[in-house]
């Protein structure tokens, strides 16, 4: 088990550095993302799909910060209300404050969470993610979604498998083809934790604002090499079977649990989201 601030899984410097090479030209999800959010992780290849995307789906920008907003009340919910004390997020993303562990160790400082992601950008900002609180861990692994077992196995450094785990898959599965079976990779990480853990997913919707979304993702997957699927809400369900979907049940990811005042009817965004218990 690690403890404190270690960087369990953390490739050694030089691995590192050959790891972090990117070619700055060619479109990156990761930095599109980021471009979405507001950061200034991304260059001008970004930028110029990101905006493509923008002329097309002018509710992109809104739509991925929702997606956002949701990983931030989730993780609170499990918190602060379902007792969860772990968390594995895959598919990280380059850090957007608050983190995922921010939330979670601000409301119980000893909570543990890994972080796993494949992406040379990510890992060049894992000491930004291993901050952990005194009470708690944080630790970062390089792997790749499709590689469930190596994420598992790493994990276990950190995590008591023993013990109830939230599984968060915010915003990665639609970059997992149907070739690549994502509902298998998720059967294979929920069969490892045990009953009483939960698993957050968030998906962008092929089914909400269609012909807008259709034609971003188009513009999208010309300028960038890691393509997207996006699903309907029928095949974001699959990804919950034999588990017991929390209320407000699959809905738009704004539409989860929205703060105080909040009228989420008055505008759609394209991503469905839940929260699940092992049973």
């Amino acid at each position: 088990m690690a403890a404190g601030n270690q960087a369990e899984g953390v490739p050694a410097p030089e691995v590192r550095a050959e790891r972090s090479k990117f070619d700055a030209g060619v479109a990156h999800s990761a930095r599109v993302y980021d471009y979405w959010l507001g950061g200034k992780d991304n260059f001008a290849a970004d930028r110029a799909a990101a905006e493509s995307v923008i002329a097309a789906r002018p509710t992109i920008v809104r739509d991925v910060r929702e997606n956002r907003a949701f990983m931030r009340r989730a993780v609170a919910y499990l918190a602060a209300e379902a007792g969860m004390r772990q968390f594995l997020d895959i598919g990280t993303g380059i850090p957007t404050s608050p983190n995922l562990h921010e939330v979670a160790q601000d409301i119980v400082p000893e909570t543990r969470v890994v972080y796993a992601d494949n992406d040379p950008i990510v890992l060049s900002h894992a000491r930004a993610l291993l901050t952990s609180s005194p009470q708690g861990a944080t630790a970062y692994i390089d792997a790749d979604l499709r590689d469930p077992g190596t994420i598992l196995k790493e994990a276990a450094r950190t995590l008591d498998f023993t013990r109830p785990i939230a599984v968060v898959l915010v915003g990665i599965l639609f970059l997992i083809s149907d070739g690549d079976d994502p509902y298998g990779i998720v059967t294979h990480l929920m069969d490892a934790v045990p009953a009483g853990s939960y698993l957050v997913i968030t998906h962008p919707a092929s089914d909400v604002n269609d012909e807008a979304v259709a034609e971003g993702a188009r513009r999208y997957n010309q300028s960038v090499a890691t393509r997207q699927t996006r699903r309907s809400i029928t095949e974001v369900t699959r990804f919950f079977e034999g588990l017991d979907v929390m209320e407000p049940g699959i809905v738009q990811c704004h539409r989860w649990r929205p703060g105080p005042g909040l009228d989420v009817r008055e505008y759609e965004v394209s991503a469905w989201a839940a929260v699940a218990r092992k049973r």
